[in-house]
């Protein structure tokens, strides 16, 4: 037996509920599934469907409850980036920029949490990622292989070449001895 679809609205076009009500309701789910910044829920209602007005009412609602705060979201990407993902300060800034986070906003959360966090460390951490069991690097081409993975990953190139030349060099991750 055939049964036909419920009608679903299509994309791009506002569901039957237009009320800033449920534009306030539908930016609340958004926001219960992840952070998102105030750029990512305006530009994910617009794709809704609904009006430039009722976005504004609920991102002005939003915003007045806290559910919605582009510095909260900011600090976040910051803490997964370097926490979990061990990233560089070059990509951290750039993530929290794509979540269309203001430049200025953007460099102070960068600053102020890289000023908590070990560069050193979470450099070291992500080379780890990459060579296991404390070895050292064998050839040029896993040289350059390495540079390109660290600066990728936000990592400045002074910093990655110092490094870089003192595990090829002394075979330890740190240019010291493993019992420090």
């Amino acid at each position: 037996m055939y049964r036909r679809k419920p009608t679903v609205h299509g994309a791009g076009q506002p569901p039957p509920d237009v009320s800033p009500q449920a534009v306030y309701v539908a930016a609340l789910v958004m926001l219960g599934r992840r952070e998102l910044s105030e750029s990512q829920v305006r530009q994910r209602l617009a794709r809704k469907g609904y009006g430039e007005d009722d976005i504004e009412a609920a991102i002005t609602r939003l915003k007045a409850e806290r559910a919605l705060d582009d510095v909260r979201v900011a600090e976040a990407i910051a803490r997964t980036e370097t926490g979990l993902k061990k990233r560089g300060k070059l990509r951290v800034r750039r993530q929290i920029e794509a979540a269309g986070i203001s430049p200025a906003l953007t460099r102070q959360t960068v600053e102020a949490h890289f000023d908590e966090v070990d560069a050193d460390g979470l450099l070291l951490a992500a080379l780890g990622r990459r060579l296991r069991d404390g070895r050292h690097i064998a050839d040029d081409r896993e040289f350059q292989r390495l540079y390109r993975h660290l600066t990728a990953q936000g990592f400045e190139s002074d910093q990655v070449l110092r490094l870089l030349r003192s595990r090829r060099a002394s075979g330890t991750a740190s240019g010291r001895d493993e019992d420090e």
